[in-house]
């Protein structure tokens, strides 16, 4: 007989990190906490960039949009497996895991992409510093956030699409903490050649695009701080992009070991405790990363706790 695929009453487990009784408070308490802080602390960066004047240019709008996308990007699984853990319930509706899939793919793929936009904007301010505003203007800077929209909208819209085609069986148990694409296509009993095909393809088209711009963006960076004379300049050329270097390097060297663990180990419980690093700690650290290399963030956010701190005394 032909598997049936009743979206009626299909319904997937989500396993979770661990399945011992005695550790879910432990895991409900980290995962709230580091939600807690992922959310509020881009939602300082936000405000900061957008209450100060000074931090109205092309590199704090990218920057005000990646905050806004890391939110994003952890509410499409945290508050779920939070509520999971609180409700002792591991079931999600076919429809919920595949909404939550779209969302985890879009905000990925729209993370790399400002991770790319970033790197050129850095590269136009280093490499072109007296063209920059000219280069750099609001049209394009906002022409680059709607492509770059517009892209990982069609990318998760043609994986969602092409997951949707699929047939399922009985075991429907994700050993994971969200829908992750590669788990749920594990699961299917029809045929999933061209899933993984379109699913590779994408992966390497969209992510290696976004990392050879990168790596192209900072080579000629690095070659253009090599011929400033004064170390002085050189060293205010590269703190300039800094911060965006390491959250470069955070977001993809997580990745890269999420990859090569799961590659390695083949265990599905090792590959979902290393996606953690890319899928939570990572839009976490973000804003102490800018915050803290940063003396315009950090002014902007020592203006808003100020004046803070006068309202609640005022109240």
């Amino acid at each position: 007989m032909e598997p049936q695929n009743d979206t009626k009453i299909l319904e997937f487990l989500l396993l979770g990190l661990s399945e011992e009784q005695e550790l879910q408070p432990l895991i409900f308490g980290l995962f709230l906490s580091m939600y807690l802080i992922t959310v509020f602390g881009n939602l300082f960066i936000i405000l900061a960039v957008n209450s100060d004047p000074h931090l109205h240019t092309p590199m704090y709008f990218f920057l005000s949009n990646l905050s806004f996308v890391d939110i994003c990007f952890t509410s499409t699984t945290i508050p779920k497996m939070l509520q999971n853990i609180r409700t002792q319930s591991k079931v999600l509706t076919y429809e919920g895991c595949i909404t939550q899939m779209y969302f985890f793919i879009l905000f990925a793929v729209l993370d790399m992409f400002l991770l790319t936009v970033m790197a050129y904007d850095r590269f136009v301010a280093i490499c072109h510093p007296l063209h920059y505003m000219v280069i750099m203007n609001p049209r394009l800077c906002s022409l680059l956030v709607l492509v770059s929209w517009m892209m990982s909208a069609l990318n998760s819209l043609l994986q969602s699409v092409m997951v949707l085609r699929l047939s399922f069986c009985t075991d429907l148990e994700i050993p994971h903490f969200f829908c992750e694409i590669n788990q749920l296509i594990q699961l299917a009993c029809s045929d999933m050649f061209l899933n993984e095909i379109v699913m590779y393809f994408a992966a390497a088209i969209l992510g290696g695009g976004s990392f050879t711009g990168i790596l192209y963006s900072y080579s000629k960076i690095v070659s253009s701080i090599q011929r400033i004379s004064s170390a002085q300049g050189k060293c205010k050329a590269f703190s300039t992009c800094a911060s965006h270097l390491s959250v470069v390097s955070l977001f993809y060297c997580t990745c890269l070991g999420v990859y090569f663990s799961s590659a390695a180990t083949h265990s599905s419980h090792s590959s979902a405790t290393a996606s953690v690093m890319y899928t939570v700690a990572t839009p976490m650290l973000n804003p102490f990363i800018y915050s803290l290399r940063n003396k315009d963030i950090k002014r902007a956010l020592e203006r808003i706790i100020r004046k803070a701190g006068i309202t609640l005394s005022w109240g």
